[in-house]
């Protein structure tokens, strides 16, 4: 029987019964057919894919091109889960002309389900035009990676005076503009509760503590795939670099000493054919059903 989709109001009627939301990021058909498999509600592709699969020190280099790219692998990937993709850096800052048309090319040739917009109220304007033609748009506010340099560096922000007043502003400010859930990155976790009371739409928090509707994190952090990154708000619930290194160094050992591949995992010559049409080598069934 096939999964009922995640919808936007799925997520709002979550809220209204108070059962929390699990966000986690993908970038690949295989782990989100895994994250989804696994009960997760909604699957970021987020630009993180900058750092953590590109190789890059921030967000800023990933491009239009690059988030459509990996959209489409995890919606071929998943099921249930609702997907939505981050708009890269300067893909939608210029204008309201630029937001509407580079959203639209994400949601057309990415097939994701909403888009993400880092900002505040100076956005507005246009989450409501998006809105208004029929793309869904979730808000980030707090540390928002794309204003690295701006906010010099990545830190928990709202300790400032004023720092409360502005972030509930900005997050009513996206509610009143037709945004569907908002991300609350790096805040004190007060703050956050306390705009999360405020709101009819869905707070999703990363590093802004136990008081939101749900809870985000980068699926290679939340995986422990690299040993030497963990900062406070992530906690690791595998710890598959390890893992990972344990496999290949034995694969490698295994190939060096030629006990791999062994004769069963080798074909002969001699072997008679099977009755019947040749099996495929690789199916593909598993994934189709």
């Amino acid at each position: 029987m096939k999964a009922q989709r995640v919808t936007i109001h799925t997520l709002r009627q979550m809220k209204e019964r108070g059962e929390k939301i699990a966000v986690l990021t993908a970038y690949d058909a295989t782990f989100a057919r895994l994250l989804d498999e696994s009960g997760a509600d909604v699957l970021l592709v987020g630009d993180s894919l900058g750092m953590v699969v590109q190789g890059n020190d921030t967000t800023l280099p990933v491009t239009l091109e690059d988030m459509a790219y990996h959209c489409r692998a995890v919606v071929r990937g998943a099921r249930r889960a609702h997907i939505v993709g981050d708009m890269p850096f300067m893909t939608y800052q210029a204008s309201i002309e630029q937001g509407m048309t580079n959203a639209g090319r994400l949601i057309k040739e990415g097939g994701c389900h909403s888009v993400k917009i880092e900002g505040g109220a100076a956005y507005a304007e246009l989450v409501k035009r998006l809105v208004g033609a029929g793309i869904p748009v979730m808000g980030h506010i707090g540390l928002t990676p794309q204003s690295y340099h701006q906010l010099g560096g990545f830190k928990v922000q709202g300790r400032d005076a004023g720092g409360r007043e502005r972030l509930l502003a900005d997050a009513l400010a996206l509610e009143a503009a037709g945004c569907y859930a908002v991300v609350l990155e790096a805040i004190p976790q007060d703050i956050a509760r306390e705009i999360t009371a405020a709101l009819q739409i869905p707070t999703i928090g990363i590093g802004a503590g136990t008081g939101c509707d749900g809870q985000v994190l980068v699926s290679y952090d939340m995986l422990g795939m690299d040993e030497t990154f963990k900062p406070r708000f992530v906690r690791r619930f595998a710890t598959l670099g390890a893992t990972i290194k344990e496999a290949v160094g034995q694969y490698v050992s295994e190939v060096r000493k030629g006990s791999f591949p062994s004769d069963a995992e080798s074909f002969a010559v001699s072997e008679s054919r099977p009755q019947g049409p040749d099996p495929a080598l690789y199916s593909t069934a598993a994934a189709k059903k």
